[in-house]
Formats: structure tokens, sequence, C-alpha cells
């Protein structure tokens, strides 16, 4: 059993961990809009949680993720007068998304998914020894 609770956290991580990658290219993919309407607000840049949840068949805590929330931090704003996304002032609001934060959030994300399917494949090699000294 101890195999399967390895298994179903690992899994539960690459899970957690994929959610976090798409929310996380979400933000990147949106760095650069503005808004639909002069004056308006932008891509607000999303935060992944995660939390621990008790699995009850398998009797061991797994990680899902959480509730996606907003960054409230300042827009970034430029003086662009010409652009249709403009206020009254000329001023142009882009989202608060650090495009180099998000990288780095990102190669996190991928580090800490290729852990879960390492954890995977050592387990599956476990097992599969297991098999083969049993059939011994």
């Amino acid at each position: 059993m101890d195999f399967m609770k390895s298994l179903a956290i690992a899994a539960s991580g690459l899970h957690a961990q994929l959610g976090r990658m798409r929310v996380i290219t979400e933000n990147i993919a949106n760095a650069d809009s503005t808004a639909t309407t002069p004056g308006g607000d932008p891509y607000r840049r999303k935060i992944v949680t995660f939390r621990s949840v008790l699995d009850g068949a398998l009797g061991a805590d797994v990680v899902k993720l959480g509730r996606v929330q907003t960054d409230n931090s300042n827009f970034r704003i430029k003086h662009e007068p010409g652009n249709p996304a403009a206020d009254a002032n000329g001023d142009v609001k882009y989202p608060n998304v650090n495009t180099l934060v998000e990288l780095t959030d990102l190669r996190d994300a991928q580090q800490a998914y290729q852990s879960d399917v390492n954890v995977i494949t050592a387990t599956r090699r476990m097992l599969q020894r297991t098999i083969d000294i049993l059939k011994s």
C-alpha cells in the first residue's frame, strides 16, 4: 500500500503543478495586453495557491490546487496618448505582470513537476523489481 501512497501523492503533485503552469502561462500571454476601453483596467496577474487534503482511501495527505487569486499590486502605467486604451491624460495601464518573475515561477513549477515524475518512475521500478523477485 505504500507504493500506492507514493504514486497518489506524486500524481497529485503533477496535477497541482500542471495547474500552476497553466496559470503562469496565462499571465505571460497577457503581460502586454491593454484594456478594451479607454482608461479601463487591463488583465490582472493571477496567483496559484495550494492546499493539503487528506485522501481517506489512502490515509495520506495529497496536494490540490487551491484558489486562484488575483494580485492586487499596481498596474504599470505608460504615457501613450495615441493608444486606443489611453485615458484622458494619455496614460495606458498595462498588466501587473513581470515576465521575469513569471518565467522564474514557471521554471520552479517545471522542476517540481519533474521531481514528481521521478518519484513515479522510481516507484514503478521498485514495483517491477518486487514483481520480479516474487516470480523467482
